[in-house]
């Protein structure tokens, strides 16, 4: 593997910076979501667009490949992010990931400040963005990102069950 293919580089190429559709963000977080898939990894994917709909981060999940158990894919989108951005303040920004962020990702969107999250599949099990805890929308926290959820969520929610089928046979 290359680090030029590594996701959690900046983007700087300028055909990457132009403006996308919530939908075209989704379809860049699936991708990642399926080269996650191809490492082995569950297949997770996100990307970080800014103000004015520019792709700024992606990032899929790098659990397994590099043995970190903080590799999701938000965290990853994030650090990119912020990273080409210069700031670690993503206010304005909007998070775009294929599976509901689990309370570590939802806190970690609280303390970037990211001002939207919006994500496809529903996470029945450890979901904190609605499903089983809702950090975003929690009164204690002070920062409410406004939050979506269900974008393209059929594809999103079949690129997991097809990879967790395939490895139970």
């Amino acid at each position: 593997m290359t680090d030029s293919v590594h996701p959690v580089h900046p983007v700087h190429s300028a055909p990457l910076l132009a403006p996308l559709t919530l939908d075209e963000a989704m379809a860049a977080a699936l991708d990642q979501g399926a080269l996650a898939a191809l490492a082995g990894d569950v297949p997770v994917g996100a990307v970080v667009i800014d103000e004015q709909g520019r792709l700024i981060g992606a990032g899929r999940n790098l659990r397994e490949r590099d043995g970190d158990p903080l590799a999701h894919a938000e965290v990853e989108a994030m650090r990119a992010a912020a990273r080409m951005r210069g700031d670690w303040n993503l206010e304005g920004c909007t998070l775009v990931v294929t599976l509901e962020p689990c309370p570590m990702c939802a806190g970690a969107c609280l303390q970037t400040r990211i001002g939207r999250i919006v994500f496809g599949a529903w996470d029945a099990k450890l979901g904190a963005c609605g499903s089983v805890w809702d950090l975003p929308r929690d009164p204690h926290v002070g920062h409410e990102p406004q939050v979506i959820g269900g974008v393209r969520e059929e594809e999103c929610a079949r690129m997991l069950t097809d990879f967790f089928r395939e490895r139970r046979v």
